[in-house]
């Protein structure tokens, strides 16, 4: 994938057009290999997990109520939001580790480091954005679940890119084995 990015990049710059648009510090940013990868497969990861939210709503109801336990219901819209998120996790883990971030960490130990490293922010951002604010928006305020996917979809991936870059995958060249 690198090298495709490399001749794309190296071919537009060589139209002066876009080698000026392409050096703008904003776009430059942007179009820096792990942040372009970051986004595209970011997007990707929302179309799964709005996918299997949307199939997950297909055959259930999303208001009806899973369990009751005191004063708390579960409804199947949590439920839901959950298959979503772990379908969506395992996509991101495996496109970040190969495309993203480039990890060359191939012995079992250091994969399985950076798999629980990941598990861990992504658990953390679902317990932050997908549960707390989900909650929030969806119970409290009552906006529609959707718009309250799209909101919450934007916290998680800068969270989950600042995790992945600075505590997932920081030590790539080191995880080489």
């Amino acid at each position: 994938m690198r090298t495709l990015y490399d001749k794309l990049f190296s071919s537009l710059r060589k139209v002066k057009l876009f080698d000026k648009i392409l050096s703008l510090p904003l776009i430059a940013k942007l179009v820096e290999y792990e942040v372009l990868m970051y986004l595209i497969f970011g997007v990707l990861t929302t179309v799964v997990n709005f996918v299997v939210f949307w199939l997950c709503g297909k055959i259930t109801d999303a208001d009806k109520a899973l369990l009751t336990l005191g004063g708390f219901t579960l409804k199947w819209v949590y439920l839901a939001n959950a298959i979503a998120w772990v379908s969506s996790v395992i996509f991101a883990f495996v496109t970040n580790k190969l495309f993203v971030f480039e990890s060359k960490a191939k012995d079992s130990g250091s994969v399985m480091r950076e798999l629980v490293s990941f598990f861990g922010a992504r658990i953390l951002s679902f317990v932050l954005f997908d549960v707390l604010m989900f909650a929030l928006l969806y119970d409290v305020l009552h906006l529609n679940e959707y718009l309250v996917k799209v909101i919450n979809s934007v916290f998680v991936v800068i969270f989950n890119y600042v995790a992945s870059k600075l505590v997932v995958f920081r030590n790539k060249e080191k995880t080489s084995k």
